[in-house]
């Protein structure tokens, strides 16, 4: 199916000229900077942030280009994956018009955003074994649904979505498929970045908040075709990515060998976090996790979890989410913060 990505913007859109900023007007190497009304004095901190950023941060996606083997024009970065969802709804959806479509149990923030933006939300919750209902998602379409989002490894089940479903869906749908893959480090399966070429109307979303432990700087990739990335940057604020976000990020990079370490042990923690929950005669189910945490289907969840709680121990209660009655989703901690789960857990239920 032939994709128009004019057709689907909306008009304001398409026809938007973008706020242009003093650094975007100048081109090359300057010493002496009298166009921004900056405070030419500098900052009261040991570091000067008097300047704006690079309003394309330029060095970071060079940087994360060798990583990720995506060229820089590829790649947009926003303040968090929450930035670039929100741009895909102003992008792509007209409101009290257009609709999306949601796979529940999925990411919360793709409803929410929907409802900011006054968007209406189709479900199409996920088949029992947490797979695309792909007959399902066709029944829901119709000539104003623009969006797709897929979560895989999805949230909160940790399973990875079989590609060929998502294959199907960007083959057939002549809108935006969303491939959320926050949690892709940590899975086997191959990055769907690797498809762009192949996709138009792919857009991949990631983050540097799981894998990358920065959750705190807020930084959240989203990788499209050049076409989609020059919409995300028409509409994007000018300084989106603080200065301070862009040179610790750069400094970060540098450590990928650190990394790979700890998803390493995530993964050895994940297993054998696994294990021992399995060993429980009130745990029913373990869903298979391509993730850093686990869901996990045991008797009395609610009365765990405020157990958990009154231990100083947080964990997520999914027990009221469509398909997830009865789950606790667990994330995966250092060794002995999960012994220390794993204590208290066996305590709850002796106690019972």
């Amino acid at each position: 199916m032939s994709f128009d990505l004019n057709a689907l913007l909306r008009d304001n859109i398409r026809n938007l000229v973008p706020y242009s900023s003093a650094r975007d007007e100048f081109k090359g190497e300057a010493s002496v900077f009298l166009d921004a009304n900056e405070n030419a004095f500098g900052s009261p901190l040991p570091h000067d942030y008097n300047r704006y950023p690079d309003p394309l941060q330029h060095q970071v996606k060079h940087k994360l280009s060798k990583i990720k083997g995506v060229p820089s024009e590829n790649m947009f970065l926003g303040n968090g994956s929450d930035e670039a969802i929100d741009i895909l709804y102003r992008a792509f959806c007209t409101p009290k018009l257009d609709n999306v479509i949601i796979v529940p149990p999925t990411y919360g923030m793709y409803e929410v955003s929907a409802n900011i933006n006054d968007v209406q939300v189709r479900k199409v919750n996920l088949t029992p074994d947490f797979q695309l209902d792909l007959d399902g998602i066709a029944d829901a379409l119709d000539m104003h649904t623009k969006i797709i989002f897929i979560c895989s490894p999805n949230n909160p089940t940790g399973n990875s979505i079989n590609p060929l479903d998502i294959e199907t869906l960007l083959l057939n749908f002549k809108g935006i498929v969303v491939v959320d893959e926050a949690y892709i480090n940590y899975s086997k399966q191959k990055s769907f970045t690797y498809s762009l070429p192949e996709f138009p109307n792919l857009v991949v979303l990631q983050t540097l908040s799981k894998a990358w432990g920065l959750a705190a700087l807020r930084l959240g990739l989203a990788f499209a075709s050049k076409e989609i990335i020059a919409v995300f940057n028409k509409i994007k604020p000018p300084y989106n990515i603080n200065q301070a976000t862009q040179d610790l990020v750069l400094e970060a990079l540098d450590n990928y060998n650190i990394v790979n370490e700890w998803i390493k042990e995530t993964i050895q923690e994940r297993e054998a976090l696994v294990t021992q929950l399995t060993s429980l005669s009130q745990v029913e189910h373990i869903t298979p996790s391509d993730a850093n945490f686990v869901l996990v289907k045991l008797e009395d969840p609610r009365g765990l979890y405020d157990a958990l709680v009154n231990q100083g121990i947080i964990v997520r209660d999914r027990s009221k989410v469509a398909l997830c009655e009865g789950c606790l989703r667990i994330t995966v901690g250092k060794k002995n913060e999960n012994e220390k789960l794993l204590a208290e857990i066996h305590s709850f239920y002796k106690s019972k």
